[in-house]
């Protein structure tokens, strides 16, 4: 039976919401009346999430979180001998968030209606991407869906941890940032007129630095909001000349050039194209719409055009090695895995440690970083400090010359 979501009113007069399956709207209707509820709404989910789908502030899309949640549920519950339908109840019951029940109820009205779970996944490509398709597709095609549902679950789990992983790295640094910039400003804006106001009455000429600083402070005081608009404006003109294709990806090429992002880039992009790679080949799809599928995922432009072309090569009869390696994106240590991987028959082995070595390689490297931030950032902060010092007590120590 299909599912609908309903919006009615309780004995209280409270509106509330939830997803309940009928064999139409009536039917639904009249549920919700025999339990003492006035439906206000009902609609199929199927066509609510489509709806959606055009409402760029509300995409039927999944956090990282829950899609490895409900792949888990899943693939613990085929495991189990249950019917795929019956699973997908399970789950949607199971879910503590309306929007993934909801989901899931309009995704096992699309397998009761004799649809492929491929197919009812594409219902909602916002959540479910092309990668995680093609491998449930695979799994259905093979007989071995449960073994499938495993390796994912497994996957979209160590892909949440890594992102997991890099952003609570991330977060560190941008608060101690943050908390650098507020500093400075408090005191330009709120320290340095109160002192300023001494030396000014002095009548002596002051020194270039602290001219520099109250120069610096009125010009805060008095056009503090030109400088947030023309933040805001350049962070619209960045946002909107980045939806340019053409834009976009000679800002991508030039990031994979710089010394040090380039090499991170190049780490998260490498993993995560051997990664989907490695997944959907275990899941028996084919090495040449494996690895077109795998560069799909890949966020940045260059090298999902190159992915793109070393599929093409691979399709003419090059071998996986000599496709990638033409790129020449990816590590070295990755490429001579994946042709030991290829010149002794375990590809699929090789490609799951080659990504795994990477992900282990970008932790590392982004460990480092963020443990040299902070001494870098108190040695800048130092300085900003001691120059607002000095600016300081420039004037005080003249006076003082004087005075003698």
């Amino acid at each position: 039976m299909p599912a609908y979501e309903y919006v009615v009113l309780d004995t209280a007069g409270k509106q509330k919401k939830g997803v309940l399956e009928g064999d139409s709207p009536r039917h639904v209707r009249q549920q919700l009346k025999e339990k003492g509820l006035v439906p206000l709404s009902v609609e199929a989910t199927a066509q609510k999430a489509k709806r959606d789908e055009k409402n760029v502030f509300h995409r039927g899309s999944m956090s990282s979180a829950d899609l490895a949640l409900v792949t888990r549920q899943l693939a613990t519950l085929v495991r189990a001998g249950i019917p795929i339908e019956g699973a997908l109840r399970a789950v949607s019951k199971q879910s503590e968030k309306p929007k993934v029940a909801s989901m899931m109820l309009a995704i096992r009205s699309r397998v009761v209606e004799g649809h492929s779970l491929e197919s009812a996944l594409s219902e909602f490509p916002q959540a479910f991407p092309d990668l995680y398709r093609a491998t449930v597709g695979a799994g259905e095609h093979s007989g071995h869906l449960d073994l499938v549902l495993e390796q994912l679950s497994d996957y979209t789990e160590s892909r949440h941890r890594t992102q997991r992983t890099i952003q609570g790295a991330m977060i560190y640094p941008i608060v101690l940032t943050a908390f650098a910039v507020l500093i400075v400003v408090g005191m330009l804006v709120f320290v340095v007129p109160k002192i300023v106001t001494v030396f000014e009455s002095s009548g002596q000429q002051l020194p270039l630095l602290t001219r520099i600083l109250i120069g610096a402070s009125d010009f805060l005081q008095s056009w503090w909001w030109a400088v947030i608009a023309v933040i805001a404006l350049l962070v619209w003109l960045w946002q909107r000349a980045m939806k340019n294709p053409e834009f976009r990806f000679r800002v991508h090429r030039r990031m994979l050039v710089l010394p040090l992002l380039g090499k991170i880039v190049r780490g998260i992009e490498s993993a995560r194209v051997i990664g989907t790679l490695a997944i959907l080949s275990r899941s028996g799809v084919p090495l040449v719409d494996a690895l077109r599928i795998s560069a799909q995922v890949a966020g940045n432009l260059p090298i999902r055009e190159a992915v793109g072309e070393a599929a093409t090569r691979l399709r003419e009869g090059s071998s996986l090695f000599t496709a990638l390696d033409n790129c020449g994106y990816f590590p070295p240590m990755m490429m001579q895995m994946i042709a030991s991987g290829e010149s002794s028959g375990e590809l699929d082995s090789m490609l799951t440690r080659a990504a795994q070595n990477q992900e282990r390689e970008l932790e590392e490297v982004i460990a480092t970083i963020v443990g040299l931030f902070e001494p870098i950032m108190l040695v800048v902060m130092g300085g900003v400090v001691l120059t607002i010092v000095l600016s300081i007590m420039m004037p005080v120590i003249s006076m003082n010359t004087l005075v003698k």
